[in-house]
């Protein structure tokens, strides 16, 4: 008996259904793919803290999908078993960026348009898909948002803050307001007329005013 008549089951055959030159094409194609996906996503980013791990995610999942849709296509019944396999994977991390999950749909998108030999579509549609992103996603507001913290003692000293706000940024809006006895804390969304940042400076020491807190952030306000 040979070695051939103990793997009849057709798994020698499997060996040579993707030709070595059809898998490293496919396998550089979808890393450049995957690159320029990163690349995008590097660019577009606009969270607190980047995660280089994710980026490295993103030419991972695009090449591991390249390889898995190689597979399927050179075996029907291979393919039925792929499903079966991957149904019980589970993604439990949470997603902190709702724009996270179009870049990763977009790399399993484009590893499985690639393995699938459409590979005009797959580099022209993501060029495409890359410009859209880096033209909406990258535009930057001329009008930086900050929120502001103050705490302040009374209602008079609120009515001077906000005047005090109001000369002094270009807008501001209380987005909340805790009032404690002796003890009212402000919370406003505003925008400043240029780069300085003193005014909170002054604010503080204006009387009756407890602390003035001035962060930046990107424009999403939980509450």
């Amino acid at each position: 008996m040979s070695f051939q008549d103990i793997f009849k089951s057709s798994f020698l055959e499997n060996v040579t259904a993707v030709s070595l030159p059809d898998m490293g094409l496919a396998l550089l194609l979808s890393f450049c793919l995957g690159m320029f996906i990163y690349f995008v996503y590097k660019k577009t980013y606009s969270g607190v803290m980047f995660s280089r791990t994710f980026g490295g995610t993103l030419v991972a999942m695009c090449m591991i999908t390249t390889m898995v849709i190689l597979a399927v296509t050179s075996n029907v019944v291979l393919s039925l078993g792929m499903v079966g396999a991957l149904s019980i994977v589970r993604f439990r991390t949470a997603i902190k960026e709702p724009m996270d999950i179009a870049f990763l749909f977009w790399a399993i998108a484009g590893g499985i348009v690639l393995a699938a030999g459409m590979i005009p579509l797959a580099v022209v549609g993501s060029i495409i898909i890359g410009l859209l992103m880096i033209l909406f996603c990258n535009r930057k507001s001329m009008e930086k948002p900050f929120i502001a913290v103050v705490s302040c003692t009374d209602g008079a000293t609120e009515k001077k803050v906000q005047e005090y706000l109001s000369g002094n940024v270009r807008k501001a809006v209380v987005k909340s307001k805790s009032a404690q006895k002796g003890n009212i804390e402000l919370t406003y969304e505003m925008t400043l007329k240029g780069d300085d940042t003193g005014f909170i400076t002054s604010l503080s020491e204006m009387e009756g005013v407890q602390s003035a807190v001035l962060v930046s952030y990107n424009g999403d306000y939980m509450g």
